[in-house]
């Protein structure tokens, strides 16, 4: 019988994994540091190889430090950092561009198109956001835009974006699932929160639908195994997906409405449960997923506005 749980978690400054038992406790980790990349003032990006590679010796060093090897490995668990995206081919796998990360704001003046799909008051009450270079379509739009001959191998269905949960799970079942969940999708300004759906038309007015927007899964759903070179090359299924800040809720047990968690690190976020009906927020807050197990409804929390502010005024997590 297999003994351990696999957790990677990516995040913005540095890949992790550790290794849990039956009985959740810790028995092993490692950590890497990966570059930030600072083109001018406001831009933030990744190189998605080195979010990819980073994560993978992390998974490796884990067992290794565990004694473990990838047959006594039961599961593997994602979470991830929000919002970032990727652009990639799907024939190899190459990413286009570097990943433009959740604290870019190179697209605090969105595109016209975007501007009307997202910040309607019908758009505000599906997504629960508010339009803000924070979320993940305005980004998509803008490295359609701008990496050349991007848009024109979208169109042929050449290219894949996601977030970097997709990104990981890409890669660790290699190519065979393009997928990401709730608490993800409810990040990017493109899901029907209410419905739980990827919503074509928005993704297509933010002009990001036709290069190939991913399947949204339940986080628990069990998916292909991961294929991936080294340690975890063997038949481990994906088991889970969440967005850490979602993670952290669900991990710190806020799982009756009205409960609250504050999580420090790149960051500042407060995350409320507010049960499994959106509310009309006001004062900048947000609506999005919190978490679907199974084929329950998908509870939705609240976010508060981070501690940090910016030039252009508060931005909400």
């Amino acid at each position: 019988m297999s003994r351990y749980v696999l957790a990677l978690d990516q995040g913005t400054t540095s890949s992790r994994a550790i290794v849990f038992d039956r009985a959740g406790r810790p028995v092993a980790s490692a950590q890497q540091e990966f570059r930030q990349i600072f083109p001018q003032p406001g831009w933030v990006e990744h190189d998605p190889l080195e979010i990819w590679s980073s994560q993978l010796l992390c998974a490796q060093q884990a067992l290794q430090r565990a004694g473990a090897q990838a047959h006594d490995v039961a599961a593997i668990g994602v979470t991830n950092q929000r919002e970032t995206v990727v652009l990639w081919e799907r024939a190899s796998g190459r990413p286009l561009a570097n990943a433009i990360v959740w604290q870019d704001r190179r697209t605090a003046e969105p595109a016209p198109s975007c501007v009307r799909a997202a910040s309607s008051p019908r758009s505000r009450r599906k997504t629960g956001l508010l339009l803000d270079p924070y979320f993940s379509a305005t980004k998509i739009a803008w490295l359609l835009d701008s990496v050349p001959g991007a848009r024109a191998r979208a169109e042929r269905g050449e290219l894949a974006f996601g977030t970097v949960d997709t990104w990981l799970i890409w890669n660790l079942t290699g190519g065979a699932l393009h997928v990401t969940d709730a608490t993800n999708a409810s990040r990017t300004l493109l899901l029907n929160i209410r419905h739980g759906r990827l919503g074509r038309r928005a993704a297509a007015t933010c002009s990001a639908c036709r290069a190939r927007c991913c399947r949204s899964v339940r986080a628990t759903q069990r998916r292909r195994s991961a294929q991936a070179d080294g340690a975890v090359r063997c038949a481990i299924p994906i088991a889970g997906i969440a967005g850490d800040q979602q993670a952290a809720l669900f991990g710190q047990a806020c799982l009756t409405p009205g409960i609250a968690k504050n999580t420090y690190g790149t960051g500042c976020f407060m995350l409320m449960n507010t049960g499994t009906r959106a509310g009309r927020l006001a004062n900048r807050l947000l609506d999005h997923g919190a978490w679907q197990l199974d084929d329950r409804q998908p509870h939705i929390r609240a976010g508060r506005q981070r501690l940090h502010r910016r030039r252009r005024g508060a931005v909400a997590a």
